[in-house]
């Protein structure tokens, strides 16, 4: 679900079954029309008095309504932004500050870099924004609606009006010109990056991790796209993209350097990951941290490095040229290793630049600069299939916000109906058919209803395996809960063996959630044979991936049972399946494992 904040909920519903109350602000015979400028400056003069956006949000919102029932959908959506601005602008900060805290605990996406203290004055959103912005934000339904697509509970939103207003009042006519860029921007700076970001090898000493000034952020790029020299025209991407271009850790100077030095085209921009020598040396005696005194790009390419570097040294001669790249970490079959991804010309996310051939990975793990959340596999998917842009998707998402406000209303029917309709403009709507779910249950439906729902859910995102599974996991999870372990047992097989040539993580995936099943449904020499079953089904020729979710898993179970003689059969019968090259990873973290279960 996306983020809205409370007052939202308090002053719409409290609004909706009002109607009469819009002719204050908004004539009944606009609220069927999109809104016109000279009513959106009366609507930005009353919200600058006291307690006046509370009323806007009352108004706008019961005009939305008024609109959506009509099935004039356009209208009811900018009314809706309308009245969702208007009650974002009258949010304290002593009221937003402690959710956020609470949603950043419940992501576990704090970090050592965030601020301990925040201010909790008795102060409105709005006020961080000038009354031009204001306006400017309520007369723009198609930048409201990628703010609040893009807008998640962790984000700082007093930083990002902040920065917004910033950009705005430094560059009105270039803010207008790219005002997606300017969202990244505010997305992405409204806090300091982690402490391992972009990736945890090199000391804070030497790559301080710190964004630049967004001002001076906003109008480098904008120059360097107007001067030609980004690979993409930053216009044409959508902030969900453009965050991934503008999350540097390298100075602009740096950037600048890569521009003249790295010569690859967009076409074959997976070879500026090989420009960067490998430090065999540097692997053979395991030195993962960086040993200069700086790291800076021209350094990197001058005296080499390991994966890590590599995939650092890609990322940011991307992002010098207004192209989205990713710094992938995951364990491979070699051994740990790290590479990268970018949006190509083609607007599609190649993953794998740098990736040893062997490993059966997509995404690996890489962060959402956003949130600091690892991305998920659909999310890329998602941002590449670019099915946002879609005119369906339009009307999905305005179905699916009204079925979100029918069902906090109390109207599970109505939200069951919009919910649906949302589901059949544009089956890739998950927060649609999450909706549908909610208000089926909210209906009373029946358990059979619901998994038809979650099968139709799965079939949907066939072409997304992280989200089939997920729909197909909660349909398994409901026929276990009515006694159908067969049926529910025959899915999750079929699931594990259909992704386990492409997409072995994802079969390794299926393979550990029964076995940690098995931890509290069988006996012990039950729970053995599973994990056997699963090592000679999805095992043979695996590597450290496995090891990590199943073997050592499965192991430390047995240990916490007091068997560790089972622990170390486990651990030895793992060694004869899985691909376990002589010195490297994964046998030296295998024979440290043994040694430790011999002193048990």
């Amino acid at each position: 679900m996306q983020y809205c904040p409370v007052p939202v909920i308090l002053i719409l519903f409290s609004a909706w079954p009002l109607l009469a109350a819009q002719a204050e602000l908004i004539p009944a015979g606009e609220a069927l029309n999109q809104p016109i400028s000279a009513r959106l400056a009366a609507l930005a003069e009353t919200g600058a008095h006291t307690g006046g956006w509370e009323e806007v949000a009352k108004s706008a919102g019961s005009a939305a309504f008024a609109a959506y029932e009509k099935n004039k959908l356009n209208s009811a959506e900018s009314w809706y932004y309308v009245s969702r601005w208007s009650a974002l602008f009258t949010e304290t900060e002593a009221h937003f500050v402690p959710l956020w805290a609470k949603a950043v605990r419940e992501a576990r996406v704090g970090h050592a870099n965030l601020p301990s203290r925040y201010a909790t004055r008795d102060r409105a959103m709005g006020d961080f924004l000038t009354p031009e912005l204001q306006h400017w934000l309520l007369g723009n339904p198609t930048f409201s609606d990628e703010f609040f697509a893009l807008l998640t509970p962790v984000d700082y939103v007093p930083q990002v009006f902040m920065i917004l207003n910033e950009l705005y009042g430094a560059d009105p006519a270039k803010f207008r010109e790219y005002p997606s860029l300017a969202l990244a921007i505010a997305v992405v700076y409204d806090l300091p990056p982690p402490p391992d970001w972009p990736h945890g090898q090199v000391d804070a000493a030497v790559l301080p991790r710190r964004w630049p000034q967004a001002t001076d952020a906003f109008q480098w790029w904008v120059r360097e796209d107007k001067a030609g020299r980004t690979y993409h025209r930053l216009t044409r991407l959508g902030a969900d993209e453009l965050k991934f271009v503008v999350d540097v850790s390298a100075p602009f100077a740096e950037l600048e350097w890569s521009q003249r030095s790295v010569s690859y085209s967009l076409n074959q921009f997976a070879r500026t990951y090989s420009m960067v020598r490998y430090r065999l040396d540097r692997a053979q005696t395991q030195t993962p941290y960086w040993p200069g005194k700086t790291y800076a790009l021209s350094d990197i390419l001058r005296d080499g490095g390991i994966c890590c570097d590599q995939a650092y040294f890609a990322t940011q001669a991307g992002k010098a040229r207004g192209v989205p790249t990713l710094l992938f970490r995951g364990a491979g079959m070699d051994g740990r290793h790290a590479w990268f991804g970018f949006l190509d010309g083609h607007q599609k996310w190649q993953l794998d630049a740098g990736r040893y051939a062997e490993q059966r990975f997509i995404t690996g793990l890489a962060y959402d600069p956003q949130t600091w959340r690892p991305l998920s596999d659909h999310e890329l998917q998602f941002i590449s299939d670019r099915f946002h842009a879609l005119p369906s998707y339009r009307q999905s998402r305005v179905h699916a916000l009204f079925a979100e406000e029918l069902l906090r209303a109390n109207r599970p029917d109505e939200a069951v109906a919009s919910a649906r309709k949302a589901v059949n403009y544009e089956r890739r709507n998950l927060v649609a058919w999450e909706m549908l779910l909610a208000a089926q249950q909210a209906q009373g439906a029946k358990p059979l209803a619901l998994e038809a729902t979650l099968r139709e859910a799965a079939m949907g995102f066939r072409r997304y395996p992280d989200l089939e599974i997920k729909f197909m996991g909660r349909l398994t999870q409901s026929l276990r809960a009515r006694g159908e372990t067969s049926l529910a047992d025959a899915e999750d097989r079929r699931l594990a063996k259909k992704y386990q040539a492409d997409r072995n993580d994802l079969s390794i995936k299926q393979a550990a959630e029964v076995i940690q099943r098995s931890f509290t449904s069988q006996p012990v020499l039950e729970q053995i044979r599973t994990y056997n079953s699963a090592l000679d089904s999805f095992g043979r020729g695996a590597g450290i991936e496995f090891y990590d979710k199943i073997v050592v898993v499965f192991a430390e179970h047995l240990l916490q049972l007091n068997e560790p003689v089972e622990a170390l059969r486990a651990v030895e019968r793992a060694r004869l399946t899985l691909k376990v090259e002589p010195n490297k990873q994964l046998d030296l973290e295998m024979k440290n494992f043994v040694e430790r279960l011999k002193t048990k």
